[in-house]
């Protein structure tokens, strides 16, 4: 069973719905043991950040989420879901994340390009991804340089490096994927991304 992780807001039917479309046998869950039972966890996102932490330290799914993550079973974040894995966010105010991986989460800060002509925040709407290495397996199945849907105002800045599985061009180049074990997690959203989106879930269902 792929758990959905609902976390008290967000798109959690579209995104179960596009799990079972890729061929995955995937629930909407609410409590720790359901996600301790789960051969695979998916954590969605659109919503704030401090506000999706709140509900998740409430309901005690924090360490559910860390102990399933730390036994190995598969991961696929996206958007939020991705940025809740480090340790900290700066959206309206000062957050702590799940703290999974280290690093931070910051807004887009355009001050310092020359040319900023067309840049708005929050970055919404297609842009391409470009693979930082060729091993990465949550985009195994998808061309470089594949155009994504990005709805956005913060991007993760991982203190590692290594981790580091795509980049995006958005004045600077931010990063759209990481990928870390059993861990995968995108800053696009697969269920908004029409077949390459699909094809990025069937990749983690199939994997």
């Amino acid at each position: 069973m792929i758990a959905v992780i609902d976390y008290g807001m967000g798109n959690l039917r579209s995104v179960e719905k596009a799990l079972q479309r890729s061929g995955g046998d995937a629930r909407v869950v609410t409590t720790a043991a359901e996600i301790a039972r789960a051969d695979k966890i998916v954590l969605p996102g659109v919503a704030a950040f401090g506000e999706a932490m709140e509900h998740i330290l409430e309901h005690k799914l924090d360490d559910a989420i860390r102990d399933t993550v730390a036994a190995g079973t598969p991961y696929l974040g996206f958007c939020l879901g991705m940025q809740m894995l480090f340790e900290v966010s700066y959206e309206y105010g000062e957050h702590r994340g799940l703290g999974i991986l280290p690093g931070k989460v910051v807004r887009f800060d355009f001050s310092s390009l020359p040319d900023k002509t067309g840049l708005r925040c929050p970055h919404i709407g297609w842009n391409q991804v470009h693979k930082t290495h060729d091993d990465c397996n949550g985009l195994a199945a998808t061309d470089e340089g594949t155009f994504f849907y990005f709805d956005h105002s913060y991007h993760v800045v991982p203190d590692d490096a290594s981790i580091i599985a795509a980049t995006t061009d958005y004045g600077p180049d931010f990063v759209s994927a990481i990928q870390k074990d059993n861990i995968f997690a995108t800053q696009f959203h697969p269920e908004k991304s029409q077949s390459a989106g699909l094809t990025v879930l069937k990749q983690f269902v199939d994997a």
